[in-house]
């Protein structure tokens, strides 16, 4: 699939989200108390022009420079607005010029809503993130919305993104994964690769190019299946299963290819924003405040070398190895079982 054939299904076929053809592209209807709040301050015609798969808003980004990969009209990019505040940055990136027109047509509208402005749109591709006269090493958080599914060499996407993150910045990012290799002819269509579903990478593909730009443990946050509810669609698509899952993907050195014991802990202080119960790292990491709560290196690693440090105490130290964690281990997400439980990635 060629950029031309997505700007154009963007820009000119989907005059709205009412426009889609599956849930590939569509936030579940659940959502925080605070996210509707933050939603509801943004403008109209930006809501309807949004074609997300989840939700990317990570936790503690008070003061943080964001950059959204794929912003389209800009919803994102005006909720992170929100929780960066006035000494934070968001940077918006798209491709599509018909999407940035909204999202710029709206940017004084917001900043007088806000009472500041903080955000910036950028014309360009995400598989050539150099390009964009963006400092390397300068932003602590990336996210993106269903939009990584889309881009012609996803390895490039992943590399640009780590080599923009600060030492400690992550990627959060929704997008769609298949159960298998999709085949080329259907990577043709252009509804299907439009839908978000013909470009989804395999989920194990995925895990390989994170790995290989140097996001070495990719951490699952959540994951939904996703039903093909067109007919038309899916007698195309036939065996091909999706799911709609949100990883996170920490630019951190030293992290190891396997959960290893090294007798820590940590203690949640329940101070990120809008979280003071649990702070959900992942999927298999939900922190209550206040309890201990062992961990492997890594996720020691993530919680005190990144912007989470502020909010944990931490025990141990990585002077004595006890072998492997226990519990750690990878399930297919397209398991019945897997569905309902998650697993060390």
């Amino acid at each position: 699939m060629k950029h031309e054939q997505v700007q154009d299904y963007y820009g000119k076929v989907l005059q709205g989200s009412a426009d889609l053809q599956t849930d590939a592209c569509c936030t579940p209807a659940e959502m925080p108390g605070y996210v509707k709040a933050a939603l509801s301050n943004i403008h109209d015609e930006v809501l309807t022009r949004y074609y997300g798969c989840g939700l990317v808003l990570p936790g503690a980004l008070e003061g943080a420079r964001i950059l959204d990969l794929g912003c389209g009209a800009g919803r994102d990019v005006y909720a992170l607005a929100q929780m960066v505040g006035p000494k934070g940055q968001v940077v918006g990136v798209d491709m599509t010029a018909e999407q940035l027109a909204i999202a710029r047509t709206h940017q004084g509208w917001h900043a007088e809503k806000f009472g500041f402005d903080v955000v910036d749109f950028r014309e360009g591709l995400i598989e050539a993130l150099g390009e964009l006269g963006l400092e390397p090493a300068s932003f602590d958080v990336i996210v993106s919305n269903c939009v990584i599914n889309l881009a012609t060499d996803k390895a490039a996407v992943l590399k640009g993104a780590f080599d923009l993150l600060k030492p400690g910045g992550e990627i959060y990012f929704s997008d769609v994964y298949a159960d298998r290799r999709v085949p080329q002819a259907l990577a043709e269509d252009e509804v299907l690769y439009g839908e978000c579903l013909s470009g989804a990478l395999y989920w194990n593909d995925f895990l390989k190019l994170a790995r290989e730009a140097g996001f070495d443990d990719p951490r699952r946050v959540e994951h939904r299946r996703l039903g093909i509810e067109n007919p038309v669609l899916a007698e195309k698509l036939g065996q091909l299963r999706f799911i709609s899952a949100t990883c996170r993907l920490f630019k951190l050195d030293g992290l190891e290819p396997q959960c290893e014991d090294y007798g820590q802990a940590v203690i949640y202080k329940g101070t990120v924003p809008h979280m003071p119960h649990a702070l959900v790292l992942d999927d298999h990491h939900v922190i209550e405040t206040g309890k201990v709560f062992p961990v492997c290196g890594n996720t020691w690693k993530m919680l005190h070398d990144t912007r989470f440090a502020a909010h944990f105490e931490f025990i141990g130290d990585f002077e004595t190895h006890y072998g492997v964690f226990e519990g750690c281990g990878e399930a297919s997400l397209f398991d019945a079982e897997a569905t309902q439980s998650g697993t060390c990635c």
